[in-house]
């Protein structure tokens, strides 16, 4: 048993195993200060809500509130392992300001209210739009931390009952091009791999993907392969020095918008030193020759100078790619975010295809996720696809889940694609859309070009409902505010990364009157009168555990079949993947072994779409290209950004996220620990850039693009030069403005462009070019962390550390 800074020491202890071997336990453990073991009154099973890795954990529960957390030594995700984000961020449910009564804006005030007033107010709204202007006047804007329950019951009120194509969630603006990337090369979204390849796998290569930060047990898992026998090399892509980047065998750091180019050049390596399984191609897969097309104008000589790549290097990566005997790859948002997101994600996948390497131990592609239930939020359908991976654009499909809800086909929207966040926010400025709920999310601070955002939410012909556990800054900006328990308040199921499905218990009640979120759009839809086509209820469950046997109904026989599964089995069993079903009783480690693949025509969930204009493939296209469902290898032509550097705007900007905060700190900025360890939002620049422009460590700069300004800290970093890089994490909630600026921005996104993949739709936050100046000298080092990708270059900067606050309890050994 051993005590550990978990502020200073993020990914905690190691515990070294070699490849084939299983990953050792280690239990982590933090209760409140003055709670011990023999104090806890009981442990209640879940798993991790911050980030999307899925660590199963125990609630620690005392005189009816939560006291702590424990990792679960028995579960496959994490061994025990818990995070600085899992150990700490259970704090903010304890917050004095969590939202306990509904509130209904009155003469331009929010004022407390009933929860039936508040309710008869958003079922009433709702009503009168459908009578004065249709089902397309309303939209939802959901999030990636709700419950499978919860998101499926959403869709089916949103598709099924009201009729509207205008439904996402917030992994539109993190993971989309995840299942962008895995419909295209596959047909179909869920992850191929599983995370015990990295138990085998003799290369890991990370594209944009900062694992250290965003799923830190993860990468203890990796840290544990590196410190054990036969570790295996590590390839990282990107423009910061993470440290990811610092224990890479090869550290590619491409300026921003060319990872295209990048991954066009290590593919145009593979095929023209013949490092191609032929047989797996030809028999598993369809495209090749159009990749081999376009690939030879792609030299590496070509992506050096595009990216600003050493061509070395470039080769280098491809020599680690082909002599892989398990190459396992993930991707995150560094591609996601960035320029031709969906077209590089998918070169991800066709290094493993021309490879010949997937649904085999060490062999398999994340397609990362960045939120904690983002895949119950596409498989459900709340992001706007139809539930169960259904296909919009096959009428089979779509009676096929008709017949499910037991309603007429024609009341679900198939007529086009379901309408993406970026234009839902279009349509509500111009007022097609006039009553928009959001659940879980605070687009007010998270979508990109901010003070548009602000203008659109703000309209007085839009009816906002907000679902949340705080009075966030897009909760100021509603008419109707609704409190929500949150996590250790309610059951529910969850899906991680890698297709695990944990059930989360109630461990206490939520606080006032706030209530699940289930039981919130379960009101909403008794209030709506949804009926199916015998006048009974649309929406038939009364409980969580009635809302998932309706989802395994609506699973079964599609990819993401959850048949198997049952709430006493993951009670007794932990952790388990889909699929699940009585052919796969103990769930389905990776998908696509032997090359059976989800890419039929008549089984498929998408069609694909051009990888460069996002134009839709016609069935008969794709049945016409695929006719057996194969693997789909597709080829893209590297096209410049929208908008790149220029005389005014000669630095290119970044945003992202460091380990100890999620999305825009609702939680962990009420998290002690967490808040301490990066208080405030800070820019980072190369040394080369600071010494150019003769700006020191601390300095308060302004940095400026078209769309605004934000002042901040200056950390000099490992960044590559001629790159900026902000946290996105920072709004106004815990400012005297509320939730816009008052003189002086420091939400990134104040500065960020509308724009967006053509495929996925993803914003791209990481394509956009800066100026920056000096307004303040330095008074100390800027208050960003030294232990993530943001640590200093300089001398001086002192360690982020959170001594006795931040010790957590690690044992070690035991089974798995």
């Amino acid at each position: 048993m051993t005590d550990v800074d978990r502020i200073a020491e993020p990914w905690g202890s190691r515990t070294p195993y070699g490849a084939g071997q299983q990953w050792p336990v280690r239990v982590d453990a933090y209760l409140e200060p003055g709670v011990s073991e023999s104090d806890v009154e009981a442990w209640v099973r879940s798993a991790s809500l911050l980030h999307s890795n899925g660590d199963a954990m125990d609630i620690a529960v005392r005189a009816g509130r939560v006291v702590g957390v424990r990792g679960r030594g028995d579960d496959r995700v994490n061994h025990g392992r818990l995070g600085p984000k899992d150990l700490f961020g259970w704090q903010a449910t304890h917050s004095p300001d969590r939202l306990t009564t509904p509130l209904i804006r009155r003469g331009g005030e929010l004022v407390e209210t009933d929860w039936d007033t508040a309710m008869s107010a958003v079922a009433g709204r709702t009503k009168e739009l459908l009578a004065e202007r249709g089902p397309s006047s309303i939209g939802f804007y959901t999030t990636g931390q709700l419950f499978c329950e919860e998101y499926y019951t959403l869709a089916v009120i949103g598709h099924g009952g009201i009729g509207t194509n205008h439904m996402d969630g917030n992994t539109r603006l993190c993971t989309a091009t995840a299942a962008a990337a895995l419909k295209e090369s596959f047909a179909c979204d869920g992850q191929p791999g599983s995370y015990t390849d990295i138990d085998h796998a003799d290369v890991i290569a990370l594209y944009g993907h900062n694992m250290a930060e965003t799923q830190t047990v993860l990468w203890s898992r990796v840290l544990d392969r590196l410190a054990g026998p036969d570790p295996p090399a590590l390839i990282c892509v990107d423009p910061r020095a993470t440290p990811v980047a610092r224990a890479a065998t090869v550290h590619l750091a491409p300026r921003p918008g060319t990872n295209l180019p990048l991954m066009n050049a290590l593919l145009h390596e593979i095929i023209a030193n013949d490092w191609i399984d032929h047989d797996y191609l030809a028999a598993h897969t369809v495209g090749f020759d159009e990749l081999r097309t376009q690939l030879e104008s792609c030299p590496p000589e070509k992506a050096a100078e595009i990216c600003d790549v050493p061509v070395a290097d470039l080769r280098a990566a491809a020599r680690l790619l082909d002599t892989a005997r398990r190459l396992l790859s993930t991707v995150l948002q560094g591609f996601y975010q960035s320029h031709q997101a969906t077209a590089a994600a998918v070169q991800v996948n066709n290094v493993h295809l021309l490879r010949g390497m997937l649904g085999r131990p060490g062999c398999g592609i994340l397609q990362m996720n960045g939120q904690p239930t983002a895949q119950n939020t596409r498989e459900c359908g709340a992001d706007g696809d139809l539930p169960g991976f259904r296909n919009w654009a096959n009428d089979a499909h779509v009676r096929e889940l008709a017949e499910v809800w037991h309603i007429d086909r024609m009341r679900i929207p198939h007529y086009s694609a379901p309408t993406h966040l970026m234009q839902m926010m279009r349509y509500v400025e111009d007022g097609s859309i006039r009553l928009l709920y959001v659940s879980g999310t605070n687009p007010a601070v998270s979508l990109p070009e901010l003070a548009r955002v602000r203008g659109i939410l703000g309209q007085d012909r839009l009816f906002l409902v907000v679902q949340d556990i705080f009075l966030s800054e897009t909760a100021q900006l509603a008419d109707v505010v609704l409190p929500a328990a949150t996590w250790g308040e309610k059951t529910g199921t969850f899906t991680n990364a890698d297709r695990t499905v944990h059930l989360s218990e109630r461990a206490v009640d939520p606080p006032g009157q706030a209530r699940p979120d289930l039981d919130i759009f379960l009101d909403y839809a008794r209030r709506l009168d949804l009926t199916d086509k015998d006048g009974a209820p649309l929406v038939k469950w009364r409980t969580p555990e009635e809302a998932f046997q309706a989802w395994q109904r609506c699973s079964a026989g599609r990819p993401c079949d959850y048949t198997g599964l049952s709430y006493d089995m993951l009670r007794e069993r932990g952790g388990i993947q889909w699929p699940c079903t009585a052919e796969h009783p103990d769930g389905t480690e990776r998908l696509y072994a032997d090359g059976a693949f989800f890419a039929d025509p008549d089984y498929c969930e998408s069609y694909g779409r051009d990888l460069i204009t996002g134009a839709p493939l016609e069935p008969t296209e794709y049945r016409a290209m695929n006719p057996a469902g194969k693997a789909i290898i597709k080829a893209a032509e590297y096209l410049p950004p929208h908008e790149t550097v220029s005389d005014d705007y000669p630095l290119h900007l970044v945003t992202g996220r460091t380990l100890y905060h999620f999305h825009t700190r609702t939680k962990t900025g009420r998290a002690p620990q967490l808040q301490a360890a990066a208080p405030q939002v800070w820019v980072e620049m190369s040394d080369e850039d600071a010494r150019r422009h003769d700006f020191d460590e601390g300095d308060l700069l302004c940095v400026t693009t078209p769309r605004g300004s934000v002042t901040a800290r200056l950390r000099v970093s490992g960044i590559r030069p001629g790159v900026l890089f902000l946290p996105f994490h920072y709004g106004y909630w815990d400012t005297p403005a509320g939730h816009e600026p008052d003189g002086h921005g420091r939400a990134a996104n104040e500065l960020t462009i509308t724009d967006w993949d053509p495929a996925s739709k993803q914003p791209l936050f990481k394509t956009g070019a800066a100026r920056v100046h000096r307004v303040g000298r330095a008074e100390g080092a800027a208050a960003a962390p030294t232990t993530t990708a943001s640590r200093p270059v300089r001398a001086g900067v002192a360690e982020t550390v959170a001594g006795r606050a931040g010790v957590v309890t690690e044992t070690t050994g035991g089974a798995a």
